[in-house]
């Protein structure tokens, strides 16, 4: 089986993680699995939305806004606000991106703030929502630690690294981190969110007109997996990077994988 890229089948694309893009924002990365990149910054406000104050709801928030560029597929794509509405798609990843972090953000040592996580996709190549999810976690982490640094926080709310990759059934095997002509193509399609200690998030599979057996699930989980460990260990490289001196015309180095 050949992929289109020449990959061997648990192959991630090449993996990076530039931190910092955002000077704005809190904390901030761009994150390029292949040739999808997505800048993710993370900006905190100190205040909780509405309704967790009418409900008595201690602690704090983490909510994601998803976009794509207009420039970021092959024909242009038109802006949300041009139609007046955000489409089911984006406001589906959103959901999945704030679900993600949530899941590994202790909310009461957060204190009353709110994490906005936008996450802008500048190229789609397939895997633009694991993408978000895997750099968000490393925008977040950079935007805590600074909060730490400054004294607003007495412990660090993140309990742990959160990331996703894709996988799927193409021409009858299991490869890993679907690109584009991958994903069009693949009878079955995954998405894996797992934490650092290879804990499930939240598993999103279906068949594209065709069904999968066990031991095809089983085989895509386990590449998940690997590839989620190979992430984490970026992930941590670009979080230990932000902080650092600068270096030319961004502050902090980019960490990176090649196959």
């Amino acid at each position: 089986m050949d992929r289109p890229d020449g990959r061997a089948i648990p192959d991630l694309r090449p993996i990076s993680f530039t931190p910092n893009v955002a000077p704005h924002a809190t904390g901030s990365v761009l994150v390029s699995f292949g040739n999808t990149r997505v800048i993710c910054a993370a900006t905190i406000e100190e205040k909780v939305p509405g309704w967790m104050k009418y409900q008595g709801v201690e602690g704090g928030w983490v909510t994601a806004e998803y976009s794509m560029l207009p420039y970021s597929t092959h024909e242009r794509k038109s802006r949300d606000i041009s139609r007046g509405k955000l489409d089911g798609r984006s406001s589906e990843i959103q959901r999945l991106i704030g679900r993600s972090l949530r899941a590994v953000i202790d909310l009461k040592k957060l204190g009353k703030r709110t994490i906005w996580v936008d996450c802008d996709v500048l190229q789609a190549d397939g895997g633009t929502r694991t993408a978000s999810i895997t750099g968000g976690c490393v925008a977040v982490a950079i935007a805590l630690n600074r909060l730490m640094g400054k004294g607003l926080l007495k412990d660090f709310p993140l309990r742990k690294l959160v990331a996703a990759v894709s996988a799927g059934i193409y021409q009858n095997e299991a490869i890993l981190d679907l690109n584009y002509p991958e994903d069009r193509d693949a009878s079955v399609d995954f998405n894996v969110v797992m934490t650092e200690n290879g804990e499930f998030v939240e598993l999103q599979g279906s068949g594209e007109e065709d069904v999968f057996t066990n031991e095809q699930m089983t085989a895509m989980l386990d590449l998940s997996q690997d590839g989620i460990t190979t992430l984490v260990g970026l992930q941590k490289e670009a979080i230990i990077a932000a902080d650092k001196p600068s270096s030319g015309d961004l502050d902090g180095l980019a960490a990176s994988f090649q196959p």
